[in-house]
């Protein structure tokens, strides 16, 4: 398949052992920088109470989202080459953290709501250090998954769809189902630096990034949904 501007991180080509450890190396220390702009845009937004476009409608603010989510990834991929795309990447972050910041609200709304967070991001990370491990030390090619993990995309919408639209009937269902295939997503991504699918360390953040910030909301709305306590 050509490579597409639109691939946002899931394209690239094989390189030598020595230039996909640095672009792995490199690809980890910029995902844990991600999480300080993220922490940052969610403090403010709970701080403040931040909704995007609240007079709107839930419709009208989500389709805002996403398409301010997918302008900056539009961007990221066109700066990638360059340091530009590291403050663009983290530009995303902080955006993405506000948006988290209404779903946190809720959690917090709960008498044991910081539990459920820090229970949401330790899950989060134990899927991660699980499918990177698995990622690095497999024989096994995991590229095959991309066909059907594209289905991935959808889910990451319908994700969003339920936080803005307040779907309850669709939101067990699709939280289970994104919380699988953003972690095979991991797998799949991770495996594609380790072979050299991807040399683009920024890219290769913006894919792992979305996959575990999707399998944290949704662990977290999961989370709220069985063991949220109330007053």
């Amino acid at each position: 398949m050509n490579e597409s501007p639109y691939s946002f991180g899931r394209s690239g080509s094989v390189t030598s052992t020595e230039t996909r450890n640095r672009v792995l190396r490199n690809t980890y220390w910029l995902l844990a920088l991600s999480m300080v702009p993220t922490v940052l845009g969610a403090w403010v937004g709970v701080a403040t109470g931040f909704s995007l476009f609240a007079t709107t409608s839930p419709a009208m603010s989500f389709i805002a989202f996403m398409a301010i989510a997918f302008g900056f990834m539009f961007a990221i991929e066109r700066t990638k080459n360059s340091s530009l795309g590291v403050f663009v990447l983290l530009g995303f972050t902080f955006f993405m953290g506000l948006m988290l910041s209404r779903l946190l609200t809720f959690i917090l709304g709960y008498t044991n709501g910081p539990q459920l967070i820090m229970m949401a991001f330790g899950g989060t990370g134990m899927i991660f250090a699980a499918m990177a491990t698995i990622a690095t030390v497999s024989k096994r090619d995991f590229s095959g998954l991309g066909k059907w993990l594209f289905m991935g995309v959808l889910v990451l919408l319908a994700a969003f769809a339920n936080v803005f639209l307040h779907l309850p009937a669709l939101m067990l269902t699709v939280s289970v189902l994104a919380i699988a295939i953003f972690s095979a997503y991991m797998l799949f991504d991770v495996q594609r630096v380790v072979n050299g699918g991807e040399t683009n360390y920024i890219s290769a953040a913006l894919a792992i990034y979305l996959d575990l910030y999707n399998v944290f909301t949704n662990l977290l709305m999961l989370l709220g949904i069985f063991g949220g306590n109330r007053n």
